[in-house]
């Protein structure tokens, strides 16, 4: 078990497409006493993303063909589950957020504080998102729909839209993710879903750093995203009201695997 979080099985998840130029010093910065596994999901990547997973010794999963964002975690979900983890961080492999935040984003789940931590770059004690190099249409765009979302959830979360994750064992078991989509929205799905079902949310400061090799989603995606994101709002609200029920905010019976059944065992990089 990590030292600095005894009892608690904690593995790094980094959904990872063309991730080369930036994934040596992002695996490079995290602080390993802190984790007990770290785990890449390469979603097809057409670059060596994969050369430079294995030159680095990182274990890695990988998919014959793109599936998209969603479909990546839920491949790092059911992976770090099936090896045992009690928390589950998901740190993006392009170096926009910051691997020495892991303690914080690990330890109010271990303190038995929340059940879902969200790296917010807009809580007043954060570095300012623009002065990290965030678009200013961005900026407005985050705060909009992070209000819109506030309001459908009864929540007053800084941020709604960070892609720096933590997860306890015990929400990625009852919040039924599997059901959601394979695209971006897969994100706010997941933040709807802990809401609805009663997880406990915390944010913490995060700084995040924009530059040419960071990832970035283009504006007609997230036009798109916006839009599903909205929509899924509109569906949990109905969803509330009895109206229209939704399989996504209904969570599945409790599945306990026998003793002998098989898990996920190591997955190498081809040769």
């Amino acid at each position: 078990m990590s030292q600095a979080a005894p009892n608690h099985k904690t593995i790094v998840v980094m959904p990872a497409h063309n991730a080369a130029k930036t994934l040596e010093a992002t695996v490079g910065a995290i602080p390993r006493e802190w984790i007990d596994e770290l785990i890449l999901v390469d979603d097809s990547s057409t670059d060596e993303t994969l050369d430079v997973a294995k030159r680095l010794n990182v274990e890695t999963v990988w998919h014959p063909h793109n599936a998209g964002y969603g479909a990546n975690q839920k491949t790092c979900y059911l992976h770090a589950l099936q090896r045992g983890a009690d928390i589950v961080v998901m740190l993006h492999p392009d170096g926009q957020y910051a691997p020495d935040l892991i303690p914080s984003m690990v330890r109010p789940i271990v303190d038995g504080e929340a059940d879902m931590v969200l790296g917010s770059r807009f809580l007043p004690t954060a570095q300012s998102a623009l002065d990290g190099g965030m678009p200013r249409i961005k900026w407005y765009a985050n705060q909009g729909l992070t209000a819109l979302q506030n309001r459908m959830m009864g929540t007053h979360l800084a941020e709604c839209h960070t892609g720096y994750r933590a997860y306890s064992r015990e929400l990625l078991l009852q919040v039924p993710w599997l059901r959601n989509a394979i695209g971006f929205s897969f994100d706010s799905e997941v933040l709807y879903q802990a809401s609805h079902l009663g997880f406990r949310i915390a944010e913490v400061p995060c700084r995040t750093r924009y530059f040419d090799d960071a990832s970035s989603i283009k504006l007609r995606p997230a036009s798109v995203y916006a839009m599903k994101t909205m929509w899924t709002g509109v569906r949990l609200l109905l969803h509330r009201l009895r109206l229209v029920p939704d399989p996504r905010f209904t969570p599945a019976p409790r599945q306990i695997p026998p003793p002998d059944a098989p898990t996920i065992g190591d997955s190498g990089i081809p040769s």
